[in-house]
């Protein structure tokens, strides 16, 4: 018999989806090279657990990557970490390793009591370069870079510098009693949190994790799977959620649920004439050709029998509007309705969440609401994401 079946079970606590560095927003384009440094980096659990495991990464490396020290402790303000809750990570029982290129990899479990929504700081010592660094870009919690071997710092180094993503970790998991299960939300910016206020944690699911633990009921753990300007067809700013499917939503420990909130770009995308020279370079980043309504139709289809294969119950989103946006067109506009209509109406998942009732304007509903919105008429504000939150009926992860 398993540890896990003794003990509990080991459930994703918090999740950011991994991408190659030239595959997101370009954050990194301007730092120098990672080589003979310390990352450390603040995430926020979606809920508690007796034990903790850090998965980390370098799926998209093309080199392996050495991780020379690393500890895991209960985030204090400032970058400090809370004294008495440091850990040493292990991996096999040693305190470095290298990940081959191309891999993910676990630590070894520490005890570490934590609560629902702690906020846990995680650094890692990278001592030799790392020229191709697997991250999540970008990152709206807080993150450093320190120069040498500072991971058992227990405060912040003066000579510390900002983060702009979230870098070779992909993971937290926690060791939790069953009925625990996670949601895993996947989608693009709007779930990724774009628009909302750095370092408060108010992308829509964070805050659907918020009013699960205040439900109180049985652990729903959430797992943002969101990437800015990600489709579900085809590659460009992250690979595409069908082909990260497997690793980002299936390959979840104690997966019960998937809210697929993805399609706005492929339909947006689709909508820009190509001889629009305005936007010519915007369209650079997302390659192959416009899809069609039946397209993405039928990439909800492929993603909702995947996910029911591994038992998971599968709630759509309707796509809510972006007039006003740069990429808003009247043929993508026709396309939003056509497909937001399969989507309430073909009983295809198990239940939908009306992003678009709750976001649309009701005197023109193909724009957001005035106070919904950060200023582009396309992303979310804290209040925005807060009305996507507030509207899900918790009825359904129980």
């Amino acid at each position: 018999m398993t540890e896990t079946d003794n003990a509990g079970s080991w459930v994703r606590a918090w999740s950011a989806s991994p991408q190659a560095p030239d595959g997101g927003l370009g954050s990194l384009d301007d730092h120098p090279p990672l080589a003979d440094v310390t990352l450390r980096q603040v995430v926020r659990l979606s809920g508690g657990g007796r034990r903790v495991r850090i998965r980390f990464t370098n799926e998209f490396g093309t080199a392996p990557c050495t991780i020379g020290a690393a500890r895991v402790g209960l985030a204090a303000p400032g970058g400090a970490v809370r004294s008495g809750s440091e850990h040493v990570l292990t991996f096999s029982g040693a305190p470095a390793v290298t990940i081959p290129a191309g891999a993910p990899l676990l630590s070894d479990p520490v005890d570490l009591p934590l609560p629902d929504l702690a906020e846990l700081s995680v650094s890692l010592y990278l001592p030799e370069r790392v020229d191709v660094c697997t991250c999540h870009d970008p990152a709206l919690d807080a993150g450093w870079r320190i120069p040498g071997d500072a991971v058992a710092a227990p405060a912040l180094p003066e000579n510390a510098a900002d983060l702009p993503v979230r870098a070779l970790i992909s993971a937290v998991e926690v060791l939790a009693d069953p009925p625990a299960e996670t949601i895993v939300v996947v989608g693009d910016s709007r779930t990724d949190g774009a628009g909302s206020t750095p370092g408060t944690h108010h992308s829509w699911p964070e805050l659907l994790a918020e009013r699960l633990v205040r439900r109180g009921a049985a652990a729903r753990y959430v797992a943002n799977q969101g990437i800015s300007g990600n489709r579900m067809l085809n590659d460009g700013i992250g690979s595409a959620v069908l082909a990260r499917f497997d690793r980002d939503v299936l390959a979840t420990p104690r997966l019960g649920y998937v809210v697929l909130s993805i399609g706005a770009n492929d339909i947006a995308i689709s909508g820009i004439p190509r001889d629009d020279d305005s936007l010519a370079g915007f369209l650079a980043m997302f390659p192959a050709a416009p899809v069609t309504t039946d397209d993405v139709i039928a990439g909800y289809r492929q993603l909702i029998a995947r996910a029911r294969a591994h038992g998971a119950r599968v709630y759509g989103t309707t796509i809510a509007p972006y007039e006003g946006a740069e990429v808003y067109t009247a043929e993508s506009e026709r396309a939003r309705q056509t497909v937001n209509e399969w989507i309430r109406t073909a009983g295809a998942f198990d239940a939908v969440l009306d992003f678009d009732a709750v976001w649309r304007d009701p005197h023109h509903p193909s724009r957001i609401l005035s106070g919904f919105h950060a200023g582009d008429h396309l992303h979310g504000n804290d209040a925005g994401y807060q009305a996507l939150a507030d509207s899900v009926d918790l009825s359904l992860f129980t």
